[in-house]
């Protein structure tokens, strides 16, 4: 098959595969619901860093030499926005707001980043992709329906949607300089860095708590499958099929967890869910089938190493 046909379905497996274990990892959320969060994003990213590091042949981005301030600055941003701040958001969503609320908000990300990418690069959005964003974004409705909030629940519901698409966005322009192996590992260290700072700062100074096995074995499963795994197929997917069309498969991830739910004995899979999961697939469908645009980069791929 050529290469020009192998690189988009490629580029949409590992967007497809992120996400898919991005929904499949909430049951390992619920298991440390006891833990402080930012001690548990600390150790989660930290670890994930650590296990990046012997993938990497030169090592974390060097300054000024690959990057300059202004684009450590971006990456900065983006672990304190896409990471550290997303999760943030999120859990602050759920203190007055069920958690469909900040559900439903980060399932619209396709429809924004459709739009948004285009604006900023001075061109039209595609008809179909946009198209396909909207379906996507009903899709995840869909499956999560929607739940009782306040003012408060939906303003940190939409800075996590921000979060969501600043994940994406803000890791574009410095992707074709590290690849997806280096950038997934600078970013966790940077998210390391301030979750630890974190932690120190609202923790009274006290040094970060020791997990107990079970918590253990959850930040465990976050850091090395989710993190170092999802992110890796995340960006790599980003580099083949471009930001756009990447973040339709954001809608996989309420159909994941929708889809683990009864296994987990958490939740239950109905019409509603069966008819979002369709949506969703229809929507994928649409936008992904949507030519990538020309200023999309392109990196080298993942090594086989690193992605297990």
């Amino acid at each position: 098959m050529p290469l020009h046909t192998t690189a988009p379905v490629r580029g949409a497996l590992l967007a497809a595969s992120a996400c898919v274990l991005v929904g499949g990892s909430f049951s390992a959320n619920s298991l440390l619901a006891d833990y402080p969060y930012a001690d548990g994003q600390a150790l989660r990213y930290g670890l994930a860093a650590l296990l990046l590091l012997p993938f990497l042949p030169r090592g974390l981005p060097r300054v000024p030499r690959e990057l300059g301030p202004r684009q450590w600055g971006r990456l900065a941003v983006l672990a304190a926005v896409g990471m550290v701040g997303f999760n943030l958001a999120v859990l602050a969503a759920e203190r007055s707001a069920e958690p469909a609320v900040p559900g439903v908000l980060v399932g619209c990300a396709p429809v924004v980043v459709a739009v948004l990418v285009p604006l900023l690069s001075r061109r039209r959005p595609h008809r179909a992709l946009l198209a396909g964003a909207l379906c996507v974004a009903a899709g995840a409705v869909v499956v999560q329906g929607w739940g009782r909030t306040d003012t408060a629940g939906l303003v940190f519901s939409v800075a996590a949607l921000a979060g969501e698409c600043g994940f994406a966005l803000l890791a574009v322009p410095v992707l074709p300089v590290l690849g997806p192996l280096r950038l997934t590992a600078t970013v966790c260290a940077l998210a390391a860095v301030q979750s630890a700072c974190l932690a120190l700062a609202f923790g009274g100074g006290a040094a970060l708590r020791a997990p107990n096995a079970v918590e253990a074995g959850a930040l465990l499963w976050q850091a090395a499958v989710v993190t170092v795994v999802g992110f890796l197929c995340w960006y790599a997917g980003i580099s083949r099929i471009g930001a756009e069309r990447a973040t339709l498969f954001s809608g996989l991830i309420p159909v994941s967890a929708a889809a683990t739910a009864p296994l987990l004995g958490t939740g239950g899979y109905g019409t509603a869910q069966a008819l979002g999961s369709l949506l969703v697939a229809v929507g994928v469908a649409v936008g992904a089938r949507t030519p990538a645009p020309a200023a999309a980069p392109r990196v080298s791929p993942v090594p086989s190493a690193a992605s297990g």
